[in-house]
């Protein structure tokens, strides 16, 4: 049995507003956000465009949820059907964190997500006398001077916070729920799938469900040592979350074997042209890349998805290659995908492209490989692109695949958060 008594207890509130982009537009329409049916689609010129945000009313009345298709919507006039508005959904973040400020120091507030935030409350639990009672003026704010509604969980931890969020508070009446240590063996362990549980994805439960493991009791209740041997690090986190434990701080990952940096992008149109898709693949390699030397990592796994479309009846593949050594040479990641590419892809049209590096490291004393003597030339010429960039805007410096039919980064430097401002 785990004595918690040897972790770290605080009080932390996990806060998402709901369906955040519709909500807001629908506050700029004059609607309320909680009965009004309204999408917000990518581009509605375009019949195949995707669904970004859905209000709940919609969502509950038609099944239009984040990812459906525009011409999925019904034609009905009490539906409202609107662009992206990506310059005014990110000053609305902007203003909802500077309202958390009312309530708790700047350096307790980590923004998780444009409409996610995670609150360090201890230091004023005695002013408001419970964590409760904070969360419950939080919501009533938000509502009163934005119009805007936000669930909320309460948790000992970060990772207690954000299941009791997902799991409990979104479903509630009042929309805020709190999880302690001792609830854990009540309410998370019987969850099931294991995938309903942050932080385990599609591949790891299915990984988890060959071992024989269901549940997240299941997961907590199998031996340590076994997780570790079969999952390395990864497996030590998933018994100790498992058991609702987690050390990490606010604004750091609330798993640390999961970091990895990737971009996954749904094409403009049918993508048919094996010149076109690589086009495209070279670009998205280029800002995955650029993401991992930002923040000063490389990566040794580079995974390539190629998603087909729905005319040829969806489908697609995920392959990885895990390599010698770690890079975030943006030709390195191109070169492994071309493999991956080349060795999988059946000459179906392509609807959708990502790219993902893990198994991270920190890019420091990278050994040198002695068939590839310009590695460090091609590190530093990344550095200098990113740098034009960062000072001059992401039109400032283009490879030339972005000048032909296949090319979408001239495009999508004019969107903000790849969509219309």
């Amino acid at each position: 049995m785990i004595d918690y008594s040897q972790f770290p207890r605080n009080s932390i509130l996990c806060i998402d507003m709901k369906s955040f982009y519709a909500s807001v537009s629908s506050v700029l329409m004059g609607l309320d956000p909680l009965t009004c049916y309204l999408a917000v689609v990518g581009n509605t010129d375009r019949q195949g465009s995707v669904v970004l945000a859905a209000s709940p009313a919609l969502k509950r009345d038609y099944g239009i949820k984040t990812g459906s298709r525009l011409f999925e919507i019904p034609d009905d006039p009490r539906i409202h059907i609107v662009n992206p508005r990506m310059k005014l959904f990110i000053e609305t973040s902007a203003k909802i964190t500077q309202l958390f400020y009312r309530y708790v120091p700047e350096q307790d507030v980590h923004t998780y997500s444009v409409d996610e935030s995670f609150l360090i409350i201890n230091g004023v639990l005695r002013k408001w006398g419970s964590a409760e009672a904070i969360a419950k003026d939080i919501q009533e704010s938000l509502m009163r001077e934005m119009g805007l509604f936000c669930t909320i969980g309460i948790g000992d931890n970060m990772l207690l916070s954000k299941l009791c969020l997902d799991l409990e508070a979104k479903k509630s009446k009042t929309g805020i729920a709190r999880w302690r240590y001792e609830d854990v063996k009540e309410k998370l362990w019987p969850i099931r799938p294991l995938s309903e549980m942050w932080g385990i994805g599609g591949r790891m439960e299915r990984n988890l469900n060959r071992m024989g493991i269901a549940t997240v009791g299941q997961l907590a209740n199998y031996p340590l040592e076994l997780l570790e041997k079969r999952f390395g690090i990864m497996g030590n986190q998933l018994y100790y979350h498992a058991h609702g434990i987690d050390l990490s701080e606010i604004g750091a990952p609330l798993m640390q074997g999961q970091i990895s940096y990737g971009k996954s992008q749904i094409l403009l149109r049918d993508y048919t042209k094996k010149e076109d898709i690589k086009a495209v693949l070279l670009e998205i390699c280029e800002e995955v890349a650029r993401r991992a030397r930002t923040h000063n990592k490389v990566g040794r796994t580079i995974s390539l998805g190629i998603g087909y479309s729905k005319h040829e009846f969806g489908g697609g593949f995920h392959r990885a290659k895990t390599i010698d050594l770690p890079t975030n040479i943006t030709m390195d990641i191109y070169r492994y995908c071309l493999m991956l590419f080349d060795k999988f892809y059946t000459g179906k049209t392509v609807r959708s492209v990502s790219v993902t590096l893990s198994n991270i490291e920190d890019d420091v004393n990278q050994q040198l490989s002695l068939f590839e003597k310009d590695n460090e030339k091609r590190r530093k010429l990344g550095f200098v692109m990113d740098g034009i960039r960062n000072k001059y805007g992401s039109k400032a410096i283009l490879r030339a695949v972005s000048y032909t039919p296949g090319g979408t980064a001239l495009h999508r430097a004019g969107l903000t958060g790849g969509h219309k401002s």
